[in-house]
C-alpha cells in the first residue's frame, strides 16, 4: 500500500490492524475513509509522519488476522449479516434497558445520560430498518450477481436501476450513525464513567464502547470492501451482457 496516496479506507481494507492506529488518533476510518492520512491529519492537527511511522512499524506477519479482501462477495455479505447484524440485534435490547435505568436513576445528577439514551434509541430504530434493507434487498442482489458470474448466466438488471442506488442509501445511513455515535462518545466522555458511577453505569459504558467499535468495523467492511467490489462486479456483468 502507498500510505501517502491511498485512502484510509483502502489502507484499513488491506490491513485491518491499522484500524487500531486510526482509532487511537481519533481518525474515522469507516464513514470518512475516503480521505488520505494527510487530509485526516490536517483536519485534526495531527502529525501525519507519526501515523505513517506507526503503520510501518506493524509486524509484517498479520498473525492470523482475517483478510476480508479475499472473501467472495456473497461470503462477505453472509459474514456481515451473521456477525455484525446479529451482534447488534443481541446487544441493542440490553443496552436500551440499561440506558433507560441509568437515565431514571442517575439522570438528575448526570443529565447527559438522558441524551445518550435518546440518541441510542434513535440509533436502534434506524439500524433495525437499515439491516432489513440490506438483508432483503441489497445483499440478495449481491448474491445473485455472484451466482450470475459463477454460472455464466444472464445478469438481470434490478428494479432499483443499479446497485449504486441502494449503496448510496446505505452509506448515507452509515454517515448518520457515525455522527450519532461520535456525539454519544462525546457525551460519555470517551466512555469513561464518573467517580460516582455504579456497576451498571460502568458496564453500560463498556458495552456502548464495544458496540461503537463493532459498528465501525461493520461500516468499514461495507463502505470500503463490499460496496466498491459490488459496483465493479455489476459493471463487469453489464459489459458481458451488453
Amino acid at each position: 500500500m502507498n500510505l501517502k496516496t491511498d485512502n484510509i479506507g483502502d489502507i484499513v481494507g488491506k490491513d485491518f490492524r491499522t484500524a487500531a492506529i486510526f482509532k487511537q488518533n481519533g481518525i474515522d476510518f469507516c464513514c470518512k475513509g475516503d480521505r488520505t492520512i494527510e487530509q485526516a491529519c490536517e483536519s485534526k492537527k495531527l502529525n501525519a509522519e507519526a501515523i505513517y511511522k506507526a503503520i510501518e512499524s506493524l509486524p509484517s506477519k498479520q498473525n492470523g488476522s482475517i483478510d476480508f479482501n479475499i472473501f467472495p462477495l456473497d461470503l462477505l455479505a453472509d459474514y456481515i449479516e451473521k456477525t455484525h447484524h446479529r451482534y447488534a440485534d443481541e446487544k441493542i435490547p440490553i443496552l436500551l434497558t440499561f440506558l433507560d435505568k441509568l437515565a431514571r436513576v442517575h439522570g438528575g445528577r448526570h443529565p447527559e445520560l438522558i441524551e445518550i439514551r435518546d440518541l441510542f434509541n434513535e440509533s436502534a430504530q434506524d439500524l433495525a430498518v437499515h439491516f432489513k434493507k440490506e438483508e432483503l434487498i441489497l445483499f440478495p442482489f449481491i448474491r445473485n450477481m455472484v451466482n450470475a458470474e459463477l454460472t455464466n448466466s444472464e445478469f438481470k438488471a434490478p428494479n432499483f436501476g443499479t446497485v449504486e442506488n441502494p449503496i448510496a442509501m446505505m452509506k448515507s445511513d452509515h454517515t448518520v450513525e457515525g455522527e450519532r455515535f461520535a456525539k454519544i462518545a462525546e457525551l460519555a466522555a470517551g466512555y469513561n464513567p464518573p467517580a460516582d458511577a455504579c456497576n451498571t453505569y460502568r458496564v453500560t459504558f463498556a458495552m456502548l464502547e464495544e458496540f461503537e467499535n463493532d459498528l465501525h468495523t461493520h461500516i468499514h467492511l461495507e463502505n470500503n470492501i463490499l460496496f466498491p467490489k459490488a459496483i465493479i462486479l455489476e459493471s463487469e456483468l453489464r459489459s458481458v451482457n451488453a
